[in-house]
């Protein structure tokens, strides 16, 4: 038993900072929303306004003996990346939608 949650927590651990990594490393503008969800996985959440979409990540990361989490968004218009990057989603018109870096 003692095993298997050491195992269980090292894939935690490994997988813990992954979301960042692939954004950072994987996703590009002009990219189609099914290549951003081949490379980063289902979002946990997204935003449709009008012709725009916002696919949301989470990243939860270990710090010290907590979780910190942090989001990043991938924002497709007309089904491509326009913008993407850590921060959360807002709109800011009818068919717009801006990715702002959370302080």
């Amino acid at each position: 038993m003692k095993n298997v949650l050491l195992a269980l927590f090292v894939a935690l651990l490994l997988a813990a900072c992954v979301t960042g990594d692939r954004v950072r490393g994987g996703i590009r503008e002009g990219m189609t929303k099914d290549q951003v969800i081949a490379t980063l996985g289902q979002p946990d959440g997204f935003k449709r306004s009008g012709n725009a979409e916002a696919l949301q990540y989470t990243n939860r990361l270990i710090s010290g003996w907590s979780w910190d989490r942090t989001d990043y968004t991938v924002i497709l218009e007309e089904g491509h990346v326009t913008q993407y990057g850590p921060g959360q989603v807002r709109q800011e018109g009818p068919n717009l939608l801006i990715v702002v870096p959370v302080k």
